[in-house]
């Protein structure tokens, strides 16, 4: 795949995957018909970035998400402290329903075998301040899990500006075909559902199978092949460090600038991952970039072309917590949350 660059400011060591870390291999969620003869790419085509900072915080989420930094613009926010029970809000969430979006492909693409509800033993709230999306696996073996959807679609940078999306996210702890993501696509795609990758896709946490690693990773232009080297997109992992994903809570960030354009990503505000213009040619940045906004989608899938089917030893009800998801933006470029 393609090599990768990073912010030159990152002051800190990268280096290669040992032999036995788990593959980062991709599945793309666009031009999903491919994915089985595509999806897979060597662990040894991603740099790993050794974590450097301690998780945010221990087990226990704080019942309010954080004020805007200096400087910067609350845009939109969750923090999810409804009662027990809870559904999400519905002014700022939808559900996705089934195997597909309407007449998209089948398992959503990936090959993943959860079929999605709206039910509040799948997606809740907690009480304590956070989401919770709960995969679970029925007596007859068949699993149902969670997908939702920000309403807004127009998250993007003002001119000249930045536009930071964070989640504080604890990792479900399911085992063997557990997959969990944070992620945005480009407007254009809702109700189209064909025009991935060129619209872009933006993976601000991926994590498979319980490891202790995260993946941030940039989907653009055509596929297979095109800038982003589909079906694999131009990404890079962090290692979690201590405490791990699934026993804290992290917080994963990325931030868009418009001048200087680039895409960067933070784990606990460790910077890993960037993205640049010249890295994918500027025409193809303005198509996924120059115009449209891009929503959220927080959601668990189960199996899949990346994690594999869930075992004998995957276990059921392992939720992702979300604590809280920020959507802040800052009229300079070039700054950090």
């Amino acid at each position: 795949m393609r090599s990768l660059r990073l912010y030159p400011s990152d002051p800190r060591p990268h280096r290669a995957a040992p032999a036995d870390a788990p593959a980062p291999a991709r599945r793309r969620r666009g031009a999903w018909w491919k994915f089985a003869a595509t999806s897979v790419v060597l662990a040894s085509a991603f740099s790993l970035t050794p974590a450097t900072g301690a998780a945010d915080s221990g087990q226990v989420a704080p019942a309010d998400a954080p004020a805007p930094s200096p400087g910067w613009t609350r845009m939109w926010s969750d923090d999810f402290t409804a009662a027990a029970g809870s559904p999400i809000a519905s002014e700022n969430w939808f559900h996705d329903i089934g195997h597909n979006y309407p007449g998209g492909p089948a398992n959503w693409g990936t090959g993943e075998i959860a079929y999605h509800t709206d039910s509040t033993q799948n997606v809740y709230q907690d009480g304590s301040g956070n989401l919770a999306i709960r995969p679970l696996r029925d007596a007859a073996g068949n699993w149902t899990s969670g997908r939702i959807e920000t309403q807004r679609t127009d998250f993007r940078p003002p001119p000249g500006g930045s536009v930071a999306v964070s989640a504080r996210l604890q990792l479900p702890n399911g085992g063997q075909g557990y997959w969990p993501a944070f992620w945005m696509l480009g407007a254009p795609f809702r109700g189209n559902y064909h025009n991935w990758p060129g619209i872009g896709e933006i993976d601000i946490m991926e994590n498979v199978n319980g490891q202790n690693l995260t993946h941030g990773v940039l989907h653009c232009d055509v596929a297979p092949g095109g800038a982003c080297n589909e079906f694999n997109g131009i990404g890079n992992s962090y290692d979690l460090g201590a405490p791990g994903g699934q026993a804290g809570f992290h917080t994963y960030t990325m931030v868009w600038s418009d001048d200087p354009q680039e895409l960067r990503w933070y784990v606990d505000g460790n910077h890993f991952h960037t993205v640049t213009p010249a890295q994918i040619g500027q025409d193809v940045w303005d198509r996924a970039f120059g115009s449209h906004g891009f929503f959220i989608i927080l959601n668990v899938a189960i199996g899949g072309g990346w994690p594999g089917l869930p075992d004998g030893t995957t276990v059921s009800g392992s939720p992702l917590l979300v604590d809280y998801v920020t959507v802040d933006t800052h009229p300079d470029s070039g700054v950090t949350p």
